[in-house]
């Protein structure tokens, strides 16, 4: 193929990480970068004539760091797991769950955490999910080389690999890597023997990206052929006929995650434009055009029955039977405590 046009088309990507310009001055969300996608505030545009204020960025930490520095927002979008530390910090109230019709839509299962709901209200908004699992070049890479997470530490790929640099996608692997399925309930042990794999593959890391465009790019360029990945960057590689498989069913597992809205105190903007603007993201019409341009499955189970089940199993959102390792909400402890040791890691010690 010729790379010269996917560079090109990733380079229009890459955009889309910076800062957007500032539209409606009375909604700004701090979102992930990608996800400012007409077609998910399409409601909202057409009642105020005008885009949200967007400001994008590449990880949880990043946001949450944002914010609690002092950026004002109206609504962030957190992944399930940072609910917690939002909470603690005291940054977000309840949504007004009278507010959000098309809660009734979203599949239960997503509810399912005291940390999500209890009886003080409902503190996050599901909206999103994917997948965390191997891309790869299929002409360069065999199959059965991503038949385990092990080809991360496989001196064949060395400084051909990369990882996210999300404390929370990298552990989610290590875990897995370490026979582990579920962050509910660590020991010191399996803390330290996830802590030792990802010491035992540093060393093959060309890189750790920040944002799928970035993955997309390296890959894209031939100087990584196996990656620990999200849906989008697999979506963007295959829309532009780059080789690229999406392994989720290594023989340890690989991982499924949730991402949504909080609801965050003494917001900039009007309250009544937040809510226009999550109704306009959680319709069923939304779901479709989440997963044609970012490969990422939608909450709300009406628009998702929608969606043909090739098209779902080419995004790497069908079923699965092997082991997965679901980011669900979890300890804010265990939290800080993995993000202090993956500094580590990647500083070299």
């Amino acid at each position: 193929m010729k790379f010269t046009k996917l560079l090109a088309a990733l380079a229009v990507t890459v955009s889309t990480a910076l800062p957007a310009a500032a539209n409606d001055p009375e909604l700004t969300v701090l979102d992930w970068a990608g996800f400012d996608i007409e077609a998910l505030y399409a409601v909202y545009k057409e009642k105020y004539g005008d885009s949200p204020t967007y400001s994008l960025i590449g990880s949880d930490d990043e946001a949450f760091q944002k914010a609690v520095s002092g950026f004002k927002a109206d609504t962030i979008a957190p992944c399930s797991q940072m609910v917690g530390k939002y909470r603690d910090a005291g940054l977000i109230e309840p949504w007004d769950q009278s507010k959000i019709p098309a809660l009734a839509d979203i599949d239960p299962k997503f509810f399912d955490s005291p940390q999500i709901k209890d009886d003080q209200g409902l503190w996050f908004i599901p909206a999103n999910w994917g997948a965390t699992a191997i891309a790869y070049n299929r002409d360069e890479v065999p199959a059965e080389d991503v038949a385990s997470l092990q080809v991360f530490a496989d001196p064949k790929y060395a400084g051909r690999v990369s990882l996210p640099n999300s404390s929370d996608d990298v552990w989610a692997l290590a875990y897995l890597a370490t026979g582990v399925t579920s962050w509910s309930n660590i020991s010191d042990e399996q803390f330290n023997a996830a802590a030792d794999w990802l010491r035992k593959v540093h060393p093959s890391v060309r890189a750790y990206w920040n944002d799928s465009a970035e993955l997309s790019q390296l890959m894209a360029s031939g100087e990584v052929l196996v990656a620990w990945s999200w849906n989008d960057a697999v979506a963007l590689l295959a829309q532009q006929d780059y080789p690229i498989g999406f392994q989720r069913e290594a023989k340890e597992g690989s991982s499924t995650w949730f991402c949504g809205y909080v609801n965050t105190k003494n917001g900039p903007g009007k309250e009544e434009k937040v809510y226009d603007f999550i109704n306009s993201w959680l319709r069923p019409e939304a779901a479709p055009a989440l997963v044609a341009a970012m490969g990422y499955g939608h909450t709300n189970t009406k628009g998702m029955a929608t969606i043909p089940a090739e098209d779902l199993v080419a995004a790497g959102l069908g079923p699965i039977t092997g082991p997965n390792f679901a980011q669900t909400p979890k300890d804010p402890a265990l939290h800080e405590r993995q993000l202090a040791e993956f500094e580590k890691i990647k500083a070299g010690f």
